[in-house]
């Protein structure tokens, strides 16, 4: 049985909950995100504070589309806008984005009724999703208790446990731009993971080992999922779907915003705690000196890491070792006002993980429209269970030292937009670039930060003295193949 007829049939036996018949379209609020807010309180804050609301408004987008559909003579048509204001198009308001700032808010941003009205996904990337532009939301539940303001129904493509929630996140989360290059692979990367085995029960259910988008993304906790009578407690999915981006202006004011960019820094910080584990590691070189040895390991992303517009993020190991009080390596130290794009001309040495896009020239290409080919280092995530612990999903890298080595201290950085392409953006005078680089932030992934020294460390079989995250020391210290480490 393929998925999408267990999806047929899964329909089927749940059937639709609708309540009273609608006019047959949406009504302006139901369009309105705000108008969510009375009955689904929740939601809608976390919802306000995610990436999907600010969309629209963001300055980098802005400008980004401005720059292709000059640099293009429009060729770009809705492109971006078709991702950051789906309903506008849908609905007619907008064919290139460039008007956004005429529009109503409700007509910005990933919005409620979005991703709620969808009836059916036709494709896996830029956006294939057609709306059924009716007055009812659909949701994972398949018995939700009527109400006067919007009929409701279920809908696979927002249920969990199912695959199919899958295709509706990776429908906007996978791109592929006009020269049929594959830039975001979001989506694609999760399916070619061990996240997306069918369960050997029903090809439509995830394996109980898997995931879906919504379950690291969107993980909520039990509670009502309305404030309205009648409504039980149930899961109640976190709605503000963290990432690595954060809002670089007030979005959407100067009182509330700030409270809504520190709740995700929040949330971010538990998700990416888990991401990628590390080991560090010091072993007499062959032929003398010292080898301080750096081990990564995409630990626990459904998805490469970094991933999304890899092109636009920057991962890169920092990573001080020293013989005594005197530094004998030195990479990847950045401040957060400096250019790590800047650093790594200066040193060859530094490691870096993200997509570089090459033009048609084969040079060095910034502008995504531009981009014929890229050339990509990220962290790869497993295509089968039994190999989340295999070394071939390890990636190493070591750096000499003629003399020995007393303490080493590392740490996995990540920045999700380059100085340098907010530089070459505020050429369009949407934004203060000064400005907007000041609240990109610099994150680190706890998990990779490290300090050894001879007492610190354990010997392993195959590595010398290392101290690791304390998930990853098996995989490193002897040939574990499919063990659970840490039991």
């Amino acid at each position: 049985m393929t998925r999408k007829t267990a999806l047929s049939l899964l329909s089927a036996v749940v059937g639709l909950a609708c309540a009273a018949e609608t006019d047959g379209g949406p009504s302006e609020e139901m369009l309105d995100p705000a108008s969510c807010e009375e009955c689904h309180p929740q939601h809608y804050r976390q919802w306000l504070g995610s990436m999907h609301a600010y969309a629209a408004d963001d300055p980098i987008f802005l400008a980004m589309n401005a720059r292709g559909q000059r640099e293009t003579g429009g060729a770009l048509g809705d492109f971006c806008v078709r991702c950051h204001a789906p309903v506008a198009v849908a609905l007619g308001k907008t064919t290139d984005g460039l008007n956004l700032d005429e529009l109503p808010q409700a007509m910005k941003g990933v919005t409620c009724y979005f991703c709620h009205n969808v009836e059916s996904i036709g494709g896996t990337h830029n956006n294939p999703i057609k709306l059924a532009l009716d007055g009812v939301m659909r949701g994972q539940y398949g018995d939700p208790v009527p109400n006067p303001f919007h009929d409701a129904a279920y809908a696979p493509e927002m249920d969990d446990n199912v695959l199919a929630s899958g295709d509706m996140c990776g429908s906007c989360h996978d791109i592929v731009n006009n020269h049929e290059v594959h830039l975001e692979r979001t989506y694609a990367e999760w399916v070619s993971s061990f996240y997306d085995d069918p369960s050997p029960d029903d090809p439509a259910l995830k394996n109980y080992y898997a995931n879906t988008c919504t379950g690291c993304h969107m993980p909520g906790s039990n509670s009502p999922i309305a404030d309205f009578d009648g409504v039980q407690t149930r899961r109640l999915r976190d709605h503000s779907m963290v990432g690595v981006d954060l809002a670089l202006t007030d979005f959407p004011d100067a009182e509330l915003g700030p409270a809504l960019v520190e709740e995700q820094r929040v949330l971010m910080e538990e998700q990416r705690a888990p991401a990628v584990c590390a080991g560090l590691c010091v072993r007499p070189a062959d032929g003398g000196g010292t080898d301080v040895v750096v081990w990564l390991h995409n630990e626990a992303a459904g998805h490469y890491w970094p991933s999304g517009a890899a092109q636009d993020r920057r991962a890169w190991v920092q990573l001080e070792a020293f013989d005594g009080e005197a530094p004998v390596v030195t990479t990847g130290v950045v401040a957060n006002d400096e250019s790590i794009d800047a650093a790594e001309l200066l040193d060859p040495t530094l490691w870096m993980f993200r997509d570089r896009g090459l033009g048609v020239d084969g040079q060095p290409a910034s502008m995504f429209w531009d981009i014929a080919d890229i050339e990509s280092n990220l962290l790869p995530v497993a295509a089968e269970a039994g190999l989340k612990y295999d070394k071939t999903t390890w990636r190493e890298r070591s750096w000499h030292v003629d003399g020995p080595v007393d303490r080493a201290v590392m740490q996995v950085n990540l920045r999700p937009i380059p100085f340098e392409l907010v530089d070459e953006l505020a050429e369009e005078e949407l934004y203060d670039a000064a400005a907007i680089k000041a609240r990109i932030p610099t994150y680190t992934v706890s998990a990779t930060q490290i300090e050894w020294t001879p007492e610190t460390a354990q010997m392993t079989d195959l590595e010398g003295a290392c101290v690791m995250s304390a998930s990853c020391f098996c995989a490193i210290s002897m040939e574990c193949g499919a063990c659970e480490c840490g039991e």
